[in-house]
């Protein structure tokens, strides 16, 4: 991405930031919090510090005081992170709260978080980081508004790497779906608007827990659409045309959703075409059917809970390309289809955040300088996706001294 020059739209830069960072406590916090956005909005090709330095300084200072800025000074970047939020839903109100995560691919193996994870969509291990992030999505823009770094267990469990990474005491230990049940959590006390559908996708295909993020979700009440894998169990009533497993808890007949939804399954209790919002215009025919949940209970209030199950498959090929769970079983296939499609708009968000916002370019080691850096990462493309202008060369040294 190209630096933007700080005229017309982009001379609200300050009046942004103020809002966005008016909760830290000095007004050295709050300036360099203001250069290293604006830095970010206009230095071209890679974010290093020191290219951000030299975008908005001339000083030979401004380096260092802006890695100071990110790894060492003690700000909150909740309170940054709750303000970005209510300013994101100010410009275009949110259909669905998104959680997806990005693998953030590292050289050395220091920074807080860095381990080997095999990735499914390459065949590959990489070196990397795993941000779970929650972002607010709407029909035409995605923003992230919180982040949650995954720490393995050669982290979480490692004293001494605690110690050096600055790991705070409350951040153990978690995997991917508890991460992204705290963001909802986070999400339903800080955001302005009531609450919303949840889109969730943390690759099952990989080993997530898909059913916890699942009954975390129903036990907090919320909706939901989420991907999930075609060996997932659902139950299904005694009227389908399918064998009884040997164990079950007594609900209904228990079998995967492939079997269920896929070629030769069970009997659906609908089939449609239908024409995909913001997809590539070409009709997908959708499977779906009423589903229960095994292991839900038996008493409460989402004890054997009903939900849709829909396999979607494009008009050019004979098996399903996804399976979807939702609780939204009275709403239209093409308003969950709309819901589901704003993963791939999320995933659009998170490569251009690495392309052209520095999301890969973080320079230090410790957790609380992750988190700054994703904060003001964030607060930058957030501020851009809102404000988008042509391309421009960027000015250089607009500030002769920060």
């Amino acid at each position: 991405m190209a630096g933007r020059a700080l005229t017309h739209v982009n001379t609200s830069i300050p009046v942004f930031t103020e809002q966005i960072f008016e909760c830290l406590p000095r007004a050295d916090q709050r300036r360099w919090a203001h250069a290293y956005v604006r830095a970010l909005l206009t230095t071209p090709g890679k974010k290093s510090v020191r290219r951000l330095a030299a975008t908005v300084s001339a000083s030979p200072a401004t380096s260092q005081s802006l890695h100071q800025f990110v790894n060492a000074s003690p700000w909150d970047w909740n309170p940054v992170r709750t303000e970005l939020a209510r300013w994101v839903e100010r410009q275009a109100p949110p259909m669905a709260w998104v959680v997806d995560q990005a693998v953030l691919r590292k050289r050395g193996e220091h920074s807080c978080g860095v381990h080997r994870r095999f990735l499914p969509s390459t065949g590959r291990s990489v070196t990397c980081q795993v941000g779970v992030g929650a972002f607010l999505a709407s029909a035409g823009a995605a923003a992230p508004v919180d982040w949650r770094l995954l720490l393995p267990g050669s982290w979480a469990k490692d004293p001494e790497r605690r110690r050096r990474a600055r790991i705070p005491s409350d951040a153990g230990l978690r995997t991917a779906e508890q991460h992204a049940l705290d963001l909802i959590d986070s999400l339903a006390t800080t955001a302005g608007s009531t609450p919303l559908p949840v889109v969730c996708s943390l690759d099952p295909a990989a080993g997530f827990g898909v059913r916890t993020l699942l009954h975390g979700l129903a036990l907090r009440g919320r909706d939901f659409v989420v991907p999930v894998p075609g060996n997932l169990h659902v139950m299904v009533g005694r009227h389908l045309r399918t064998q009884r497993p040997r164990s079950g808890d007594g609900y209904g007949l228990v079998l995967t959703a492939g079997s269920l939804l896929g070629a030769g399954g069970g009997m659906p209790d609908r089939v449609e075409t239908v024409t995909r919002r913001d997809g590539d215009g070409r009709p997908a025919t959708v499977v779906s059917g009423f589903v229960h949940l095994p292991g839900q209970g038996t008493s409460g209030a989402h004890a054997h809970r009903t939900y849709r199950l829909l396999a979607v498959r494009s008009d050019s090929e004979r098996r399903p390309l996804q399976f979807w769970l939702t609780s939204l079983i009275h709403a239209r296939t093409e308003s969950v289809l709309a819901l589901a499609q704003l993963l791939p708009r999320v995933g659009e968000a998170v490569r251009e955040m690495k392309d052209g916002f520095g999301l890969l370019d973080f320079e230090g080691r410790s957790y609380p300088g992750w988190h700054h850096h994703m904060t003001l990462v964030s607060a930058a493309y957030a501020y851009d996706r809102f404000t988008r202008q042509a391309p421009a060369v960027p000015e250089r040294h607009l500030l002769a001294a920060v």
